[in-house]
């Protein structure tokens, strides 16, 4: 396990991983957002002054997930807040892993584009999403398990979720398309897609070369309806944004090339440029139903720079 993954305060006092972790939550039942400080100093007004600002100062104070030391992080109504007595909460670093959201269920993170979301029969030892965070997960207690509900190809950034319970993994795997709310995707597409708006169903099948294709045969493949709205073009370029109906193996990367514009970089669908040195697609938006809680669920990330750059970028 390389140093740079999680890290500690190196001021934090030590204790040993032995140590049962004594763990409180706090809700904000209130109608009013509250800092941080003050917030605490509220749930617990036994603590002194000092140890406050010790958890503070140390990492033990975790605000919807996030371990933050800001005095002033705002709690917002229905925000929880946990408080670690034993130690301060480990805290997720990787170059190419951004931690989004974390609970005792789920856990959601924004994927680095070129990084496997699980390993592949024939890369067991190539670096992937899934063995980073359960890595990161059993440091932070060796009982804990990771469980795989969805993936992203390997060249397309954004947000994915894996479950951090058994029941949580059987709630999204068997009510899958009830608990995804919504998902949405940016490409950026070669040529000027026409139509600002539309949308794209076919059935789509895979071959042994393990390329999936749309089909008009009813006794090939699964139906699959993606739709598309453009956000921008220049360059010669579209920046679209894409929404399923289906969640099917390389269902956008398929759809926009039977549009005739498939997505920047894909040589596998067609694409003749690489301008950006990468697929041009991202996962920006996840909205789904907590498995456990059934609370409404929203991220989303903003669009890539380079996905606007690059329709702009002056030709050599």
């Amino acid at each position: 396990m390389s140093e740079n993954k999680f890290r500690r305060n190196p001021h934090a006092p030590r204790v040993s991983r032995a140590t049962v972790d004594r763990v409180l939550e706090y809700e904000n039942r209130s109608n009013e957002t509250e800092g941080l400080m003050s917030f605490i100093s509220s749930m617990r007004p036994d603590a002194k002054r000092n140890d406050i600002k010790k958890w503070l100062r140390f990492g033990h104070l975790m605000v919807n997930g996030q371990v933050t030391t800001a005095f002033d992080a705002p709690v917002q109504p229905g925000d929880v807040v946990k408080l670690n007595v034993t130690r301060p909460f480990t805290i997720f670093h990787h170059p190419r892993i951004e931690m989004v959201y974390e609970d005792d269920d789920v856990i959601v993170i924004n994927k680095g584009y070129g990084l496997l979301s699980v390993g592949a029969q024939n890369s067991q030892k190539e670096e992937n999403a899934y063995d980073i965070i359960r890595n990161y997960v059993k440091e932070v207690d060796p009982r804990n398990k990771l469980f795989i509900v969805h993936r992203l190809d390997r060249d397309t950034s954004g947000l994915m979720m894996f479950a951090k319970s058994a029941e949580a993994q059987e709630v999204l795997r068997h009510n899958w398309n009830n608990m995804i709310l919504e998902r949405l995707y940016v490409a950026v597409l070669e040529g000027n897609l026409e139509q600002d708006s539309g949308f794209v169903k076919s059935r789509l099948a895979e071959n042994s070369q393990y390329v999936v294709y749309s089909t008009d045969n009813p006794d090939e493949g699964r139906i699959a309806v993606t739709h598309y709205k453009v956000l921008d073009r220049g360059n010669n370029l579209t920046l679209a944004q894409f929404s399923l109906d289906t969640g099917r193996k390389n269902q956008i990367r398929v759809h926009a090339s039977d549009l005739g514009h498939p997505i920047s970089g894909d040589k596998k669908y067609g694409a003749k440029n690489r301008p950006l040195h990468r697929l041009a697609l991202h996962a920006q938006t996840l909205r789904f139903a907590h498995p456990i809680t059934r609370k409404d669920m929203y991220f989303e990330t903003p669009v890539p720079v380079k996905f606007k750059s690059v329709l702009r970028r002056q030709k050599v």
